[in-house]
């Protein structure tokens, strides 16, 4: 995907952090973009804002976890343009806790938006991708997936590690058929985003971890993106490098990446249990 002047880009957890400046970059670069979020009033004025400026945008409310939701997305994406080019499984959050306090909810909770919503929108979007003559899907992760082992962020380590997972085969998957798809894993640390306050979308019925030591990283976290965290128009230009070169890792921190699979081959070679990571390391 050389030229992504007039394609078509679909965007998860695009009202706010990376997934806007994504579809703010993306827009910029001549696609369309379709933004899907959660969040309604936040994906109205995003989408709203886009098109003050000239964007040809809309917006879709969407629960990445209900696979059904998703396939309406792809089926309004097709209406609205006819077409879809590239698709950014964005959408994230977060909670945790000690192991043994965090309630099951809360863990279905992480696991169905983090990695059922990227395997969602692989499912769907696969397919129209193929159709096309040319196509792209980026998958975000984060740091948290190379470099386990965070307290009090369990679940969100999980999901993200088995995000990796899922792309990497994907990936070897489809190059090994000759799709024309391209795939790439995005796996950054910290950046200036609410995803420190992700707990203000849990669903009915989880309440948010408040053991002081969770409370006290979750601000220790907030104050290091706040900080030293990358601005997301960064990352979205990383984005945009890697989908024109065909590129596989998205490393806006590559050091603590590279740090967190060092850090597991010691383990394996040694058998000496690492220390628990401190927030944003």
């Amino acid at each position: 995907m050389n030229s992504l002047e007039g394609r078509v880009a679909v965007v998860t957890g695009a009202a706010s952090g990376i997934g806007f400046a994504l579809a703010e970059r993306f827009v910029a670069d001549g696609m369309k973009v379709v933004l899907a979020d959660v969040e309604t009033a936040a994906l109205d004025r995003s989408v709203a804002g886009l098109r003050a400026n000239g964007a040809d945008v809309i917006g879709v409310r969407t629960d990445v976890r209900d696979l059904d939701a998703v396939t309406a997305l792809a089926e309004e994406t097709i209406s609205a343009f006819g077409a879809v080019h590239l698709v950014c499984n964005n959408a994230g959050v977060e909670t945790g806790g000690s192991f043994l306090e965090i309630p099951a909810r809360a863990w279905e909770w992480v696991m169905d938006v983090n990695f059922y919503g990227v395997l969602n929108g692989c499912r769907v979007f696969l397919p129209l991708l193929e159709a096309q003559d040319e196509g792209h899907i980026v998958n975000t992760a984060s740091v948290a997936a190379f470099a386990t082992g965070t307290a009090t962020m369990t679940p969100y380590c999980v999901s993200k590690s088995a995000i990796l997972g899922l792309t990497e085969c994907l990936a070897i998957e489809l190059d090994t058929a000759g799709s024309h798809v391209g795939v790439s894993i995005l796996a950054p640390g910290p950046v200036k985003t609410k995803m420190p306050e992700s707990e203000r979308n849990l669903p009915q019925g989880v309440t948010a971890a408040l053991e002081p030591h969770r409370v006290a990283l979750m601000e220790q976290l907030k104050a290091k993106a706040a900080a030293d965290g990358l601005e997301p128009a960064a990352v979205a230009d990383m984005v945009i490098d890697a989908v024109r070169n065909r590129q596989f890792h998205i490393l806006p921190h590559p050091d603590m990446a590279l740090a967190g699979v060092r850090r597991r081959l010691q383990w394996m070679e040694t058998g000496v249990l690492p220390a628990a990571r401190r927030a944003g390391t």
